[in-house]
């Protein structure tokens, strides 16, 4: 379990790949910064330990199929929300509801399993370990890696994060169609 800054980092480094794969660099960078703000989904459990006793840290959220089950209910809403805010004027087409939807699934999914994976890397420090393929595979799988309080590799996630997607926006450059 690397920290916020850690996990935002790695958050960014698994959006990266957006700059090549979507059309505008208009588009790519909403991806990016929409799903950035997903990159500590996991870590929901922390709140909701307050609430349910049953719920534990490293628990059932931490797992694939939380993170896919979770993308899947408010990520059609998060491509419908950043659609919105981008100017998307083509509500009622199929083709731009699917692109939507994709868009917000894919831009909740990934960020969170790229938490799931930072964890995999320092889990477990302090925190129990996670087991992300539950149900399929009920056993840990971290590698405890890096100590996830490490000042050096959290900061490094993020700055490296940030250094790939500017320098991916400059490289890109603006494809943008003309007008």
């Amino acid at each position: 379990m690397v920290d916020v800054t850690g996990h935002l980092g790695m958050a960014l480094l698994w959006l990266a790949p957006a700059w090549f794969l979507l059309d505008y660099r208009k588009t790519a960078w909403t991806f990016v910064v929409s799903g950035v703000l997903f990159g500590m989904l996991p870590d929901i459990d922390l709140v909701l330990e307050g609430i349910f006793p049953t719920v534990k840290h490293h628990g059932v959220f931490h797992t694939i199929l939380a993170v896919t089950l979770i993308a899947a209910v408010i990520g059609p809403v998060v491509g419908k929300v950043v659609e919105a805010i981008a100017g998307g004027t083509d509500w009622l087409s199929p083709e731009a509801a699917a692109r939507s939807v994709r868009f917000g699934f894919l831009a909740v999914w990934i960020p969170g399993l790229a938490h799931v994976f930072a964890d995999m890397l320092s889990a477990p420090d302090l925190a129990d370990s996670i087991e992300p393929l539950w149900p399929i595979y009920q056993g840990s799988i971290g590698v405890d890696l890096v100590w996830y309080n490490n000042p050096v590799v959290n900061l490094g996630l993020l700055v490296a994060g940030v250094v790939v997607n500017v320098g991916l926006y400059l490289y890109t450059g603006d494809r943008s169609p003309t007008e």
